[in-house]
């Protein structure tokens, strides 16, 4: 029973049950649409769009791909394929955004857009609403990024500041339909948060987003102030949605996978939602008291966490949640045998970083105390990336074609 390479099994073979190509045939098939004008966001935009054509063919009319940088896997048939910025929008963000626009406009009624939306939707579709900038939104972004603020509260703000996010875009292109598949990376699956909601009515109002900018001390300009002052829509008449995988299904996975290797397994929780290094801390201390008590399963075991932790930047290092939470656990777990915590981002990228997360185990810390630096001193500068690296501890993946959250797992025998 090898814990290193049974972890990253489980991950491997969670990850492969929720990429979204069987379920987007499985919901096309139910659905029978025919003039569709196909639009895919996000980082599994291109795998959902692939999955989309094979399945409708020439019912699709026209339409285009929006992804991150190295996630496209070539040409699709009929579709215009772009890549650009995240977590960050750029130039490619916007020039995609109004193509996409384009595509879709002067439709009628008996048009159907065909909404494939997936994780990292809301820097990659993006058109900054009337006199904010590009700019402006990067750098609205970044701070937004670094403070701490959860998923819900960044893209309250984008969606104010946007003119496809909150509903704007279904309101666009009505009177076609909008059947949106959705790839959820929204601990609550809430429709208008995943993506920042360019295709359901936006919960969140102007007040909201403005108390969020208080309450991190985002700086903003004096016309973003303005621009935040009109209101999102609250209905919309011309959509669908159909949620087709998200983490507690992947969670559901792991635990699957782990008890046919022989392991008591069970999921902790599908929705973690705190800071990273606290999140590492906490998952560290349940490793102890497995080790040491067997509690609260006995060896072998696996238990499994999802979800999507924070990281408030206080240092100038690099990394990201997973990175942070797998250094913390390091540091929990130190000096204990026969224990691994592993935190992977399903999408393949964790941060601004080419790793997924870490694997971590009990002489992680002593590798990076060996090698001449301080465990603790670099989680404090936010340099998770350096010290898993260090000890030979990331965990890189590659662009994955799915994105379903984060998936937390400790191993023990």
């Amino acid at each position: 029973m090898n814990l290193r390479q049974d972890a990253l099994t489980i991950v491997e073979e969670t990850i492969r049950f929720v990429l979204p190509d069987v379920a987007v045939r499985k919901k096309l098939e139910e659905l029978k649409l025919s003039n569709v004008v196909l639009v895919a966001i996000g980082k599994a935009a291109w795998r959902m769009a692939k999955a989309a054509k094979e399945t409708l063919k020439e019912k699709i009319k026209k339409g285009i791909v929006i992804t991150k940088y190295g996630h496209s896997e070539g040409e699709i048939e009929n579709l215009e394929i772009y890549e650009a910025g995240h977590p960050i929008p750029d130039e490619n963000t916007i020039k995609a955004t109004e193509r996409a626009l384009e595509i879709v406009k002067s439709l009628n009624e008996k048009d159907v857009v065909l909404f494939l939306v997936s994780g990292g939707g809301s820097a990659l579709f993006e058109k900054p609403k009337g006199s904010v900038t590009l700019q402006q939104l990067q750098n609205i972004t970044d701070q937004l990024l670094k403070s701490g603020a959860n998923i819900e509260e960044i893209n309250a703000v984008r969606k104010h500041l946007s003119e496809v996010k909150g509903g704007r875009f279904a309101q666009k292109v009505q009177p076609a339909h909008v059947i949106c598949l959705i790839l959820s990376d929204v601990l609550s699956n809430r429709l208008d948060v995943i993506a920042s909601g360019p295709a359901h009515p936006d919960a969140s109002t102007c007040e909201d987003a403005l108390r969020i900018l208080e309450k991190y001390n985002i700086k903003v300009d004096e016309n973003v102030l303005e621009e935040l002052k009109e209101e999102t829509p609250k209905e919309l008449s011309n959509v669908e949605s159909h949620i087709i995988a998200d983490v507690k299904l992947a969670c559901e996975k792991a635990v699957e996978v782990a008890k046919r290797f022989g392991y008591n397994a069970t999921i902790l929780t599908s929705s973690l939602d705190c800071e990273a290094r606290e999140a590492g801390f906490f998952i560290g201390a349940i490793a102890r008291e497995i080790v040491l008590h067997e509690r609260p399963l006995k060896k072998p075991c696996t238990i499994v966490l999802g979800g999507e932790t924070v990281v408030r930047v206080k240092g100038k290092g690099k990394g990201g949640r997973n990175q942070e939470l797998a250094l913390a656990a390091a540091i929990k777990i130190a000096g204990l045998e026969n224990v691994v915590v592993c935190s992977v981002g399903t999408d393949g990228t964790d941060g601004p970083t080419d790793a997924a997360g870490g694997i971590v185990d009990g002489e992680t810390v002593r590798r990076i105390k060996d090698a001449g630096f301080n465990p603790a001193e670099l989680l404090e500068d936010n340099n998770s990336y350096e010290a898993l690296k260090i000890a030979g501890d990331l965990l890189i993946t590659g662009p994955t074609g799915t994105n379903v959250n984060d998936l937390m797992l400790i191993l023990a025998r």
